[in-house]
């Protein structure tokens, strides 16, 4: 019999293992007498050990007093903090919660009494930041770190050695169905004890089938989310330490990664395929084996199966535990999302998402002769039905249409088609919503078929029928299973377990009948018709492609979207960048909605480049009109352009009647600027700060924003003159001094004049858009065009982002401040996504750019772009969406005023119409931005189907300025989400 202090715990030999009965004024007792501390001490929750916070009278933790549970033996303990100390030592950029030691170099150690016996008590490093517990949605960046800690820490114990180490614990995956067996009884509900058994009784013979191939060494065993440590001051948090080593023992080594999967489960708005960033994470510090990959996910269910028939135990032997039974749902919901998916799907997405093993896509074919499925049916009598992302049958919002396959393969069949085919494994934008906080099924995993004539099913190849029954037959030859669903009155001509030979009759299907043919392994799950996309590669995996069966070539491999972006960025400049880090490949809009190659639409909140909506009818339509008549350059004599500038000066003010067109709203700010330089013989520009308006030298020159340009105030040319940001919110001057901008800015204004360089021009945003959509202070823009125009300047208005109607009440922005400009540069919903500006001055000011030289845009003014402008304006008065900014913006404004109420990182909401800015900041009165916070509100609401991004020179504003066709249901849908993710990502609520 070994002596306690080398006695190492077997848990089946325990009845059980309540926490040490321990008030926290004996644990400063203990602190003092015993560990050389004196300090106040509050109690944590623990599973098994007693655990207490030490922390001096002024509030400042000192350490961690952990009085482990009796049953662990003193040899035990001694491994946990040898090996704590070993992972700090290996590596040094994680926090380690070591032991801490006497000034002789002893472990601050010693050994209490309690009612069940000898206890270890010690000191441990207190590690500021907190941990991840709580429901908090996990961001993919912090899902990557805790799988990139869990790949460190294992990396580091790979080699450890300890005789305490030798034990026997109910977390070790090792012994996961015998703890279930033992634990079962005390799970009550009979419909969650049989599922947590039968979830255990499949994983486990999936892992012993591997379980000799598997790794094993020490391990910490638990990395959860109550063990990884946020760095301080981390947004979103980021785990960089590491505490609680009570776990520690030897296991299979891809058990330390499952542990900490597990615990990723419980967290709001987590299911298992937001895990794999987690996955790739620790692959890349510590490669998986392809048998440890396919060990993974069944090692999940084992935790997840293993924390609720433990908890369940913990709660009704320790009564008082308040920790053990608050854990209780969260780890039923960790058990469900485990299970929430076939074994085999989840093994397939690990390997696919490590590369651990080659899953090649399998179709119908076989070293087998096959015959075809429908007897005397050629592949050229088949009209194959494209409903993807590039289907042209999707034109016209079709996707939003319930009936559309059927309506399209009705007319294929009119149209003389012997059948209709839809494609395996391309998403279907048919299935898809036009707004959902989650992605739908939309891949399918057969193929359906619709006949224009009678038609035989027959056998394919010699097999066996598992099932016929009216609507359904099921056979299987080789490995494979295959699977044909018909309309109910279909009976087939074969019988359960029948044995069928090649060519057989199967079924006879009557002119107008439909079929749905499915392949799958014949030892694995039947899949569903359609899967959601991130599912896909693993139910795909473990179906086939029935295209051969037709005799019609098999589909080609989904694109790999990560394939894509390397081939953007090696051919691409990459200086342009796009939005997300892993975005969606987006091939098709319509209207405020934008769709995904896998079938997901995303809500549409920041293109104000398509006023009318995407893909709008009445643009394609007049486009392909003129392009099959005309397109050349404006020196031609034709009549769309003077009809277009006719149109567009009539929208403005006298003197303002000459336009000159261009392609984007860079040009139109450029050649402003060079006419007012023409006209005035001044070079010198006043320009706001924290302002974009383009990418030409002239529109840079005079771009101040310090997010598109970090350096941009320092490496402005010398005939750039800026002043302050009039921002009402956040500049210099907030709230009633906001009226200090106007007398400010005309100072410096005067000061140029007075020093003999007057200043030739002013430009602004007549409504601060870049900055957010913040309205520009009353009188503000009156007091400065009147200065600069006293000393011989003119008015330069960027209408880019904000004319054409978005602010609702005003169709241009400088109607908002009561003053007409010199000169008008507008451009993005001019041509609502074609290439096509505008500046529009007087003819006076136009007439001066002649003394500058010639001027000519071969595309600006062509005959295409001129009737896409006449068709934006004609459609924006037609369908009133300058009334529908109005009436849906203030929607969304008070919508959005309602959540600044309850959550108090919502600093403010600016704007009017639709161009509105949703400020967040870290406090309403230091208005610290909330830049961090705004990414990854932005990433957590493209998850949940919206497409917004961050704005400002601290990208802490969303900018809200979708199509102008925008409903109230896309509204409310967006401030919903909202409401969601600022509640998932634990922002809280004011009151």
């Amino acid at each position: 019999m070994l002596p306690d202090e080398y006695r190492t715990i077997d848990f089946f030999t325990e009845d059980a293992l309540p926490v040490p009965r321990v008030t926290p004024a004996e644990a400063e007792l203990i602190a003092a007498e015993h560990l050389g501390i004196t300090a106040r001490a509050r109690s944590l929750g623990s599973q098994q050990d007693a655990n207490f916070l030490l922390h001096a009278d002024d509030g400042t933790p000192a350490a961690i007093l952990k009085i482990a549970n009796p049953a662990f033996g003193t040899v035990e303990i001694e491994a946990q903090d040898a090996a704590a100390d070993l992972i700090a030592a290996a590596r040094p950029e994680l926090r380690i919660a070591t032991v801490l030691r006497r000034p002789d170099g002893s472990p601050r150690r010693t050994t209490v009494d309690t009612e069940r016996g000898p206890a270890v008590a010690r000191l441990l490093r207190y590690l500021p930041g907190g941990t991840l517990s709580g429901p908090r949605h996990l961001s993919p960046g912090t899902v990557a770190a805790m799988g990139t800690i869990v790949g460190k820490v294992s990396t580091a114990l790979r080699d450890f050695r300890h005789p305490g180490l030798d034990r026997v614990l109910q977390w070790d995956p090792q012994h996961a169905d015998r703890v279930v067996t033992k634990l079962a009884g005390h799970i009550d509900e009979p419909d969650r004890r049989t599922a947590v058994q039968s979830a255990t009784a499949e994983a486990w013979a999936h892992v012993q089938k591997l379980a000799a191939a598997l790794p094993s060494q020490a391990v910490h065993l638990d990395l959860t989310d109550d063990n990884l440590i946020r760095r301080p001051d981390t947004r979103p948090p980021m785990p960089d330490g590491v505490i609680d080593f009570g776990d520690v023992t030897t296991s299979w080594a891809v058990g330390e990664l499952a542990v900490s999967l597990s615990s990723m489960l419980h967290h709001d708005g987590i299911e298992p395929h937001h895990l794999l960033p987690a996955v790739r994470a620790f692959h890349d510090v510590r490669p998986l084996s392809p048998e440890e990959a396919e060990a993974l996910w069944p090692l999940v269910v084992l935790r997840a199966a293993v924390l609720v028939a433990s908890g369940r135990q913990q709660a009704a032997v320790d009564e008082d535990n308040a920790y053990a039974k608050a854990a209780l749902d969260r780890e039923w919901r960790i058990f469900e999302q485990a299970t929430c998916l076939p074994l085999p799907v989840m093994n397939h997405l690990v390997r696919d998402a490590t590369a651990t093993a080659d899953v090649p896509s399998r179709t119908a074919q076989t070293d087998t002769p096959m015959h075809p499925l429908l007897r005397d049916l050629a592949a050229g009598d088949i009209t194959l039905l494209d409903l993807s992302t590039d289907g042209d049958s999707m034109d016209d919002g079709a996707w939003t249409d319930a009936g559309t396959e059927s309506r399209l393969a009705a007319t294929a069949l009119a149209d003389g088609a012997a059948a209709v085919a839809t494609r395996y494994a391309h998403a279907r934008l048919t299935r898809t919503p036009a707004l959902s906080a989650v992605s739908t099924a939309t891949v399918p995993t057969g193929i359906d078929l619709w006949l224009g004539r009678d038609a035989v099913v027959q056998a394919p190849a010699a097999g066996s029928v598992l099932a016929a029954a009216p609507g359904r037959v099921e056979l299987t030859y080789g490995a494979q299973a295959l699977s044909l669903s018909f309309t109910p009155s279909v009976q087939a001509v074969v019988s359960t377990g029948a044995t069928v030979q090649a060519g057989e009759d199967i079924a006879h299907l009557g002119s107008g009948a439909s079929v749905h043919v499915a392949l799958h392994a014949a030892d694995g799950p039947a899949a569903p018709r359609l899967v959601r996309p991130e599912y896909a590669a693993g139910w795909l995996a473990l179906t086939a492609d029935p295209a051969p069966l037709l005799g019609l070539p098999a589909g080609s491999d989904r694109t790999r979207e990560r394939d894509l972006l390397d081939r953007r960025d090696a051919a691409f400049a990459t200086v342009q960048e796009h939005y997300y880090a892993n975005p969606p490949r987006i091939e098709r809009g319509w209207r405020h909605h934008l769709l995904s190659t896998e079938g997901r639409s995303y809500l549409d909140i920041v293109n104000n480049v398509t006023p009318l909506g995407h893909a709008h009818p009445r643009v394609e339509e007049a486009v392909s009109r003129q392009l099959r008549r005309l397109n050349t350059n404006s020196r031609f004599h034709y009549a769309s352009v003077v009809e277009f500038t006719e149109r567009l000066a009539g929208l403005l003010p006298d003197p303002l009647d000459t336009v000159f067109l261009v392609n984007s709203g860079s040009e139109a700010v450029d050649l402003g600027l060079r006419l007012a330089m023409g006209a005035t013989g001044r070079h010198d520009v006043v320009a706001l700060r924290e302002a974009y308006h383009g990418w030409t030298y002239a529109s840079d020159a005079v771009s101040t924003s310090l997010q598109d340009n970090p350096n941009a105030l320092a490496t402005r040319p010398s005939w750039v003159h800026t002043v302050d940001s009039p921002n009402s919110y956040r500049g210099r001057h907030r709230g009633a001094d906001a009226v200090r901008y106007g007398p400010e800015a005309v100072a410096v204004i005067d000061d140029l004049a007075a020093s003999d360089r007057p200043a030739g021009a002013f430009i602004g945003e007549t409504f601060y858009g870049n900055a957010g959509g913040v309205a520009l202070p009353d009188g503000y823009l009156a007091e400065v065009y009147a200065a600069v125009r006293r000393h011989g300047g003119l008015a330069v208005a960027d209408e880019v982002q904000v004319g054409y109607g978005r602010l609702g009440h005003w169709f241009w922005g400088f109607e908002q401040q009561g003053v007409v400009p010199d000169i008008v540069c507008v451009a993005k919903a001019m041509g609502n996504g074609h290439p096509l500006g505008a500046v529009i001055t007087s003819k006076e000011v136009a007439d001066r750019y002649r003394d500058q030289g010639y001027f000519f845009s071969s595309t600006g003014g062509s005959p295409v772009s001129s009737v896409v402008g006449l068709t934006v304006l004609d459609t924006l008065r037609d369908e009133d969406l300058q009334g529908n900014a109005v009436r849906v913006g203030g929607r969304l404004k008070r919508r959005l005023e309602a959540l600044a109420d309850r959550y108090g990182i919502i600093g403010a909401v600016h704007g009017t119409g639709l161009y509105l800015g949703l400020e967040l900041v870290r406090d309403r009165t230091t208005l610290e931005p909330a830049t961090e916070e705004t990414a990854e509100l932005c990433d957590r609401m493209l998850d949940l189907g919206v497409i917004v991004q961050p704005t400002g020179d601290h990208l802490n504003i969303l900018k809200i300025k979708p199509p102008l066709c925008i409903d109230s249901t896309a509204a409310d849908f967006f401030a919903d989400m909202l409401d969601l993710a600022l509640a998932q990502l634990g922002h809280g609520h004011t009151r």
